[in-house]
Parts: structure tokens; sequence; C-alpha cells
């Protein structure tokens, strides 16, 4: 894989995310930016997977700054729910004014997974994937990461984003809201997709 150089655009407006992804970035020695931070609009997610969005993302975002760019696209896919709501977890956290509220999407989830399977275990999984892009050439790598485990209700702890608070990785007790940063970044679904990315940048 091309070699990434000194700097490094992360491809989104979630400050959520954005910690997550410099935290496992900052072994590289690469300084990141967040695309909010350098005006960057945020793209309409039209792909059809996680792999689709992720290269979309990573695309504009290195074509607009001229600089490598790292995007990830990730979601939760509950097994009750025929692997929703996938690329659309986001969406499912839209109010009608399009502001997100993750404990309305927590809460929507739970519902809809009580009247599909009332007496099934909840088992999930988080699906991630990271595309980088080069700018002008247009090349893109993308890497795939995933962690299993079950849903709980009700959320449990502040950390994290998103659905974290109602999902348990498996051989874990907490919930992703409740773990120590440092334990999350090594056993989460971006960790995985991290690892695959670091060993091709050592190839």
């Amino acid at each position: 894989m091309r070699p990434i150089g000194e700097k490094l655009v992360i491809a989104t407006h979630n400050p959520g995310k954005l910690r997550e992804i410099a935290a496992l970035v900052a072994p590289l020695g690469i300084a990141c930016v967040g695309a909010d931070d350098l005006g960057l609009p945020e793209p309409e997610e039209i792909g059809n997977t996680f792999a689709d969005n992720a290269d979309l993302k990573a695309r504009q975002a290195a074509d607009l700054s001229g600089l490598p760019a790292l995007a990830d696209d990730s979601g939760l896919c509950v097994d009750a729910l025929q692997g929703r709501p996938g690329i659309f977890s986001a969406r499912w956290a839209e109010d009608e004014n399009g502001k997100r509220d993750w404990m309305r999407a927590m809460d929507k989830v739970w519902r809809e997974v009580e009247a599909a399977e009332p007496d099934a275990p909840p088992a999930a999984h988080f699906a991630c994937s990271l595309a980088i892009a080069w700018p002008n050439d247009g090349q893109t790598e993308t890497f795939d990461g995933r962690v299993d485990g079950i849903l709980v209700w009700p959320p449990r702890g502040d950390r994290g984003f998103g659905y974290d608070p109602m999902f348990v990785a498996v051989g874990q007790e907490q919930t992703f809201g409740e773990l120590d940063s440092e334990l999350k970044h090594s056993i989460s679904h971006r960790a995985d997709a991290f690892r695959k990315l670091l060993q091709a940048l050592n190839e």
C-alpha cells in the first residue's frame, strides 16, 4: 500500500468518531485533521454497503483537501431485524428536523427487536469499513472489521457514542458505553479494521 505521508484527513463530522479514529491513528505518528475543521461538506451517503459509503466519503475528502483521507462507515446490525439498521444506523437517530438523537435510535431498535423476536437472544454486531483515498489519482484501499455481541436494555454508560450504551461485546460484561476507551479501542469493529490497515501499511 502507498505511504500515507505526514498528514491525514479524517473524513467525519462526528466528534466522537473523530476522537476514536484519531486515537487509533496516533501510533502511526501521522497528524490528523477532521473534515469539519477544513470546512469540507458532508457527502450524501448513497452507497449500498458500508464499504461503498466509506469509499465515497474518503474520495471526496481527498479530492477537496488535496491530502490522503481516511473515512469510516459503520453501523449496528441486529440479527432479529435482518441486519437493520445497518447502513442506515445514523438515520434511525434523526428526528423530523434531521437532528440526531441516539437515545431515540436505541429505543427504536429495542422496540423493534422485542416486537420481532421477544424471546430470542438479542444478537447483534457492529460492522465497519475503513477506506483510505489518495488525492489526484482516485486510488483507494478498503478494510472491513466486525465485533459480535448482544444488545441490553436499558442503555448503560456515557462513554463512546451512537449505539455503544446498548451493546455488550462477546467476552465482556460492560457495554461499549461503559468500557474504558483503551479497552474498547482494542476490541471494537473499528479496531479490527485498523489492524488490517496497519498490516497493509507494514507490508
